[in-house]
């Protein structure tokens, strides 16, 4: 399943790659500085016009990387690289990379998929591609409600047919514009056009790697009803659905004001072997037959503190950055806690927990879920390999707030022997530096045998370049400006508890 061979010649990709590198690190500059910026205190004015520079600053960055992207379709220099694929791994992912920017503007987003989706062959990348585009641009235009990713089987002669849909609360789309919404920089004629005259290259992007995919992408929507995008392709079958934690026909309370959490919560509990009840207060929750475990959205209630069900094992759905209310919550009742947007293993293991403890005559400890403890890394020793000052003092800054020691050279061959030198805990390679790139440095520090996690720093979006990052030995893949949220995530992921500790005087490996 590949896209026609790569026409364009090596001279053109490189003048790609240049220009992108020459827009970007400056605009990389400006939204950095303003992100540091904006953590010092300002006044009302003040922060209005730093506001302005930030959304001003992140819509520029974004046409840049949409239209250099959309060169590279255009032109036929891609390809599809397909491997095994988890669906519902790919649904979460998407979700929880948006959620920050759903949540900063009251939204919900959620996913949801059909039970048994079987593991298929796919471009990963580029399907995460074609969704943060969609659900994006559905954050983008939605303001009220929310937005739900899903994915169900569909009737396929070969391989596995796979749907996937972003739908949202927002304005809807006229039918009249329906097919050029998927142009270019769109603009409607309707009276809906304010809510599709910035949609940018975001779509047109979309439709060309619909096509690329051999798949069809549409859309489904009513003015003032919402939207639904929706793509189909055919995959070939790698496996079977992974093993799956099973609720075993439990019956379980949903209660949710919100319609994309309640459907997201209810298609989960379905999908994992349970039965769904929704209602719309806790006090409809004691309709539940009894004993039966209860979800309660916590921005349920408005301004008022929720509270648990009685006679109920009672968990409550909190936002990440609702985490610090936790032990209040505990102390008033309830019986455990879960992190939006829901993650349907987390979600059974929780219940399975909450009842097990509800029936057991001792207390039985219930499992945290991992992303309401801190994310800091104290005393972790990183290597920042970055040429520009600006940029550098970015990411040090971070660093430093997340209890890191930081190392800062300037070129490919100091990060080399940086790394030989001294033991470090996480090394960050920025891919353009002087004599020696990112790339090379890495593929020459794995062929050294130095096994450190490795992460590049690129202000390139595309996903040709982080999968060249992962080639040459890379394990993951940070772009700039850097976000304080995915910098943390990243320590998580390749620092954990445990620090490697400096050793004075050791000597250059040979």
């Amino acid at each position: 399943m590949s896209r026609r061979p790569s026409v364009r010649k090596g001279g053109e990709d490189q003048l790609l790659a240049s220009l992108s590198h020459e827009l970007r690190t400056p605009l990389n500059g400006v939204l950095g500085m303003a992100g540091l910026l904006a953590r010092t205190k300002l006044d009302a004015a003040q922060r209005t016009y730093l506001t302005a520079l930030q959304e001003s600053g992140e819509h520029l960055l974004g046409l840049v990387n949409d239209v250099l992207d959309l060169a590279k379709l255009d032109s036929g220099g891609f390809d599809l690289n397909p491997a095994a694929m988890e669906v519902e791994a790919l649904l979460q992912s998407v979700a929880e990379l948006l959620s920050p920017r759903a949540h900063a503007k009251g939204l919900e987003i959620a996913w949801a998929a059909d039970p048994g989706l079987p593991i298929v062959s796919a471009d990963e990348g580029r399907l995460r591609q074609i969704l943060l585009n969609l659900a994006g641009n559905a954050v983008k235009f939605t303001e009220g409600g929310g937005v739900l990713l899903a994915a169900h089987r569909v009737e396929a002669k070969d391989g596995v047919g796979l749907r996937f849909s972003v739908k949202d609360t927002g304005p809807g789309v006229a039918e009249a514009d329906r097919e050029r919404i998927f142009e270019p920089f769109a603009r409607s004629s309707s009276a809906l056009q304010h809510a599709i005259e910035s949609t940018g290259l975001g779509l047109a992007i979309v439709r060309r790697l619909a096509l690329a995919f051999g798949g069809v992408i549409g859309l489904d929507s009513e003015p003032g009803e919402g939207s639904d995008f929706w793509f189909e392709a055919t995959f070939p079958l790698v496996q079977p659905a992974l093993p799956h934690p099973s609720l075993g026909g439990l019956t379980v309370a949903v209660a949710a004001a919100n319609g994309v959490v309640a459907e997201a919560a209810a298609r989960q509990i379905e999908a994992s072997g349970g039965v769904a009840l929704i209602f719309g207060s806790p006090a409809g929750a004691r309709a539940a037959p009894p004993g039966a475990p209860v979800l309660i959205d916590y921005a349920l209630e408005g301004g008022r503190r929720p509270r648990p069900v009685p006679g109920h094992p009672t968990i409550v759905l909190l936002r990440p950055e609702q985490r610090g209310r936790i032990t209040a919550l505990r102390r008033m009742g309830f019986d455990g806690y879960l992190i939006k947007p829901l993650r349907s293993r987390s979600l059974v293991v929780r219940i399975q927990a909450v009842t097990e403890l509800a029936a057991a005559p001792q207390p039985q400890p219930v499992v945290e879920d991992e992303r309401a403890k801190a994310a800091a890394a104290p005393g972790a020793r990183v290597l920042l390999a970055e040429d520009n000052p600006i940029n550098a003092m970015l990411a040090r800054a971070l660093l430093q707030r997340e209890g890191c020691a930081v190392d800062r050279v300037q070129t490919g061959p100091q990060a080399v022997e940086a790394a030989l030198l001294n033991r470090y805990d996480l090394i960050l390679l920025d891919l353009r530096m002087p004599e020696l790139g990112g790339l090379e440095a890495a593929s020459l520090l794995r062929k050294r045998g130095v096994s450190t996690p490795i992460a590049a720093l690129t202000a390139d979006a595309l996903e040709d370049s982080r999968r060249a990052c992962f080639k040459a030995g890379m394990d993951d893949f940070l772009t700039k400006p850097l976000d304080p949220d995915a910098l943390r995530a990243l320590l998580a992921r390749h620092i954990g508890a445990g620090f490697t500790q400096p050793q004075p005087g050791a000597k250059l490996a040979s």
